[in-house]
């Protein structure tokens, strides 16, 4: 078995700390990667993944990266939740890796829906 170095460790502390500040900072935008057990069977760990992996090379650290539970379209899974300041939601299904990528270089980094991947649009919410 392979002995962790020091540095191994330090990258590990500094990949944690980038993950947590995602999840409690505030941002520009907002990614809910929906990861329910339905979710997770479907490949919402690897979208998560995915977006860890695209946030570290393009050191994107004003997006609130975060995850919940199913949002009841089991078929529809792995789905994601793109919130934008002062935009209403998009929830996008039927995601793959090459998908998210997309959605966030075209949705959340440039500002343009991908109107082929979305499921729905708005607030949820009952008032």
């Amino acid at each position: 078995m392979n002995k962790i170095s020091i540095e191994d460790l330090e990258k590990i502390t500094q990949r944690v700390k980038k993950t947590t500040s995602l999840r409690e900072g505030a941002g520009r935008a907002k990614i809910t990667v929906h990861m329910g057990t339905c979710g997770i069977s479907a490949g919402a760990r690897e979208i998560m993944n995915t977006l860890l992996e695209e946030f570290e090379k393009k050191n994107i650290d004003d997006v609130i990266l975060t995850s919940s539970g199913c949002a009841g379209l089991c078929s529809r899974e792995p789905m994601a939740t793109v919130e934008m300041k002062d935009q209403t939601p998009v929830k996008y299904a039927d995601l793959n890796p090459e998908k998210i990528r997309r959605i966030l270089t075209e949705h959340v980094l440039g500002g343009k829906i991908v109107t082929e991947y979305v499921l729905a649009q708005g607030n949820e919410r009952i008032y």
